[in-house]
């Protein structure tokens, strides 16, 4: 006889184990929380002052990726990205490769002696000892939102909205060979294209170079 079978003939004469049910919990690493450094300031001086980032999905000829990518608060745009095949958002590759990317142009336009303040949500990599020992050489304050309260990251989760309704719409998939070709559009668009009531109807790059930063 099948499990369910057994399980419902119990149910039906009301039999109940007395073993207590403990939640089984996958061995894995340690993980560590930050407090939410930002709260509801979200006001900025300067490039690379507050970066957010968050990892969403999409489907790209049938394939389903993971986009990581950090935006920043400054002026709402892309600094850092890595899209790999799905790992529903748990790519340690993936999320290792676009904080690099984010750092590494940190230091390229000249801000790497300057704090900078990373928020994110409570994921799984997000709060791993290994992911955050790699801000251990740079000037960086960790920042995390509230468990299940997106609305402690609202610049991400704005930007999420977007992009994820429009990347099916402004851009033809039958263009591109590659899923980093795509990624590479949409943020050449959000980038240098894409006008913003909140930065004086100027693209980020735009906004940013005509204050005179790097």
């Amino acid at each position: 006889m099948s499990d369910n079978l057994i399980h419902k003939i119990c149910k039906i004469l009301k039999i109940k184990s007395k073993a207590k049910h403990y939640k089984y919990k996958k061995p894995g690493e340690e993980s560590i929380k930050y407090e939410n450094n930002i709260g509801y300031n979200w006001n900025t001086s300067r490039p690379f002052e507050k970066v957010v980032s968050d990892t969403t999905s999409f489907w790209f000829k049938k394939k389903k990726y993971d986009w990581t990518f950090y935006l920043d608060v400054f002026n709402n745009e892309i600094v850092g990205s890595d899209v790999r095949e799905t790992m529903y958002g748990n790519g340690i590759l993936n999320h290792k490769k676009a904080v690099e990317n984010m750092l590494n142009n940190k230091i390229k336009r000249g801000y790497k002696g300057l704090e900078t303040i990373v928020h994110t949500d409570q994921g799984i990599v997000y709060s791993s000892v290994s992911f955050n020992n790699i801000f251990n050489s740079y000037k960086v304050t960790r920042s995390m939102s509230r468990a299940g309260t997106p609305t402690d990251n609202p610049v991400i989760e704005s930007k999420n909205g977007w992009i994820k309704k429009e990347m099916y719409i402004d851009f033809d998939l039958n263009n591109y060979n590659t899923v980093q070709e795509f990624i590479d559009d949409i943020i050449w668009d959000n980038n240098n294209y894409r006008p913003s009531y909140a930065l004086k109807y100027k693209n980020p790059v735009e906004y940013r170079t005509q204050l005179g930063f790097q």
